[in-house]
């Protein structure tokens, strides 16, 4: 033990803050009291040995400061499970904005939304400098949703400084053949996009669709609709932004239904922005089915979960399954990882499957599922 998983953050939002939140939490704790953790201990890894080492952000009220600070900055609204972060000698750095502002959060509160620093922006190579100085091993993509160009930057960095890299957002990396293929190429591990909640709406979907087709149930349509009251909610008012999230989100759906539904039959994505709601995310999910003699039948669910917190239950495992496949020396895409962790990996399994691709690569056995991917 003693060893740790050194990581490098990009936005220090409210995910960043529950992610950070609970290295700290989980530290000195013992396994029977180690509550909401999927995996206790990964490769002889547990969360406490996850390290930030840099971080990067373009809020006035986070570039500078030292991020035991950083992460309980406005916008930042997510709960407080654990406030007395030690202070840390790394500080934010001005990040490059690029596309990872959208333009209509000027005309909201600026403590719901982003004030740009006035430093000047980072460039490319000292960005790379500063990931290789520091010692990161691993890349967190926390940006809004919506910023293509800004990660596109950020992956670059991280292949020039020879890190891994999670991306946490539905911008398509991972996915896409030609940025995996970099990864690759360069025996640098990838798990993605767009991070799969511990438990939240798009995982609980899956499993009522999935539901649905093991017992015969024929769905004819559902609707997914989410409200919340984070900067993510309020980026995502920009419709522009969205393309890809809604891609993210429906195909994690479709992928595990008996029958690819009409796209006038399925409706999933974000609906609103409601700002007292904060960082809790509202899910309400609506499905419509015929059981045996046709006979109609419907289900409605209503759920209630704080987003980022949801998010770092995952991020937890994601950042050490990326360690095991540094440590093997194993690049390119983790195949299960990516799969049980993201909404839109390269290619989709049922959880199931996924969960099983995932112990496999775990347990250092060959990654080869019983079907086939779902397309």
């Amino acid at each position: 033990m003693g060893r740790k998983i050194k990581i490098a953050i990009v936005g220090i939002g409210n995910c960043a803050s529950s992610l950070i939140q609970g290295i700290h939490y989980y530290r000195g704790k013992a396994e029977k009291e180690a509550i909401g953790l999927m995996h206790w201990e990964i490769g002889g890894y547990r969360p406490s040995d996850i390290e930030v080492v840099a971080a990067f952000d373009i809020d006035k009220r986070k570039v500078g400061k030292g991020i035991h600070e950083a992460i309980f900055a406005r916008p930042n609204c997510t709960t407080v499970f654990f406030k007395d972060i030690p202070p840390s000698h790394v500080r934010v750095t001005m990040g490059k904005v690029l596309d990872g502002v959208s333009e209509h959060m000027s005309e909201y509160d600026p403590e719901d939304s982003f004030i740009v620093s006035d430093e000047a922006e980072i460039e490319k190579q000292e960005a790379i400098n500063i990931l290789r100085t520091s010692e990161a091993e691993i890349l967190m993509n926390y940006l809004p949703v919506g910023s293509e160009r800004a990660t596109e930057f950020y992956a670059e960095c991280a292949l020039e400084a020879g890190l891994g890299l999670v991306n946490c957002i539905p911008v398509f990396i991972a996915s896409n053949p030609a940025w995996s293929e970099r990864f690759r190429a360069k025996n640098l591990p990838i798990i993605g996009d767009d991070i799969k909640a511990q438990f939240g709406a798009t995982l609980t979907h899956r499993l009522l669709v999935d539901a649905f087709r093991k017992r015969g149930v024929k769905m004819e349509r559902t609707y997914q609709l989410n409200t919340g009251g984070n900067t993510d909610f309020l980026n995502m008012l920009n419709q522009k932004r969205l393309r890809s999230k809604k891609i993210s989100k429906t195909e994690a759906v479709q992928s595990v239904a008996a029958e690819r539904l009409d796209q006038k039959d399925i409706h999933i994505g974000p609906s609103d922005y409601v700002p007292w709601q904060k960082d809790n995310k509202l899910c309400f999910l609506r499905m419509e089915g015929k059981l045996f003699g046709d006979v109609p039948m419907n289900l409605e669910v209503r759920l209630s979960v704080e987003d980022s917190p949801n998010s770092a239950g995952v991020a937890v495992d994601a950042i050490r399954c990326m360690k095991l496949a540094l440590d093997r020396g194993e690049g390119g895409i983790l195949e299960g990882p990516s799969a049980y962790f993201s909404k839109h990996p390269p290619r989709q399994y049922t959880d199931d499957e996924a969960w099983q691709m995932t112990e496999q690569f775990i347990a250092g056995e060959v990654k080869v599922p019983d079907a086939p991917a779902l397309t």
